[in-house]
C-alpha cells in the first residue's frame, strides 16, 4: 500500500486514478485523528474477510461497487455509502473499474482478520 499524503498537502484523485495502472489498489490518503481514509480503485473482486476491531465505510465515487456480505449483497452506485461493521464477513467486488473512499481504524489490517 502506498504512504499516506500527511496533512496540509493537497491529495489529487483524478490524477492517482489516472496514474494507476493496477487492477486493486488501495492507497492511504490521510491519517485523521484515530481513523485512515483510503482510495481504493477496484476491478474484480477481492476475498472474503472480516475486521475484528474496526468498523468499514465504503463510499463509491465512481463506478459500481458490490458488497456481498453473508446474508446479502448490496450495490453501491456513485455518491453512495455503506457501513460494515466489525466481525461481519464481506467481500467487495466490482465488474468495472471503481473508485472508492473508505473510511477505518488506523489499526485495521486492510487484508482483514484471521
Amino acid at each position: 500500500m502506498a504512504e499516506k499524503f500527511g496533512q496540509s498537502k493537497i491529495i489529487d484523485v483524478s490524477k492517482l486514478v489516472h496514474e494507476n495502472k493496477e487492477k486493486w489498489v488501495n492507497v492511504n490518503l490521510a491519517e485523521i485523528n484515530d481513523a485512515i481514509v483510503r482510495l481504493g480503485i477496484f476491478e474484480g473482486e477481492f476475498h472474503w474477510h472480516k475486521h475484528d476491531k474496526e468498523d468499514e465505510l465504503f463510499f463509491v465515487l465512481e463506478g459500481r461497487l458490490l458488497l456481498d456480505l453473508e446474508s446479502q449483497t448490496v450495490e453501491l452506485l456513485p455518491n453512495q455509502g455503506y457501513t460494515v461493521p466489525k466481525r461481519v464477513l464481506h467481500r467487495t467486488r466490482a465488474k468495472e473499474k471503481t473508485i472508492v473512499l473508505m473510511v477505518e481504524g488506523n489499526t485495521v489490517n486492510p487484508m482483514g482478520d484471521p
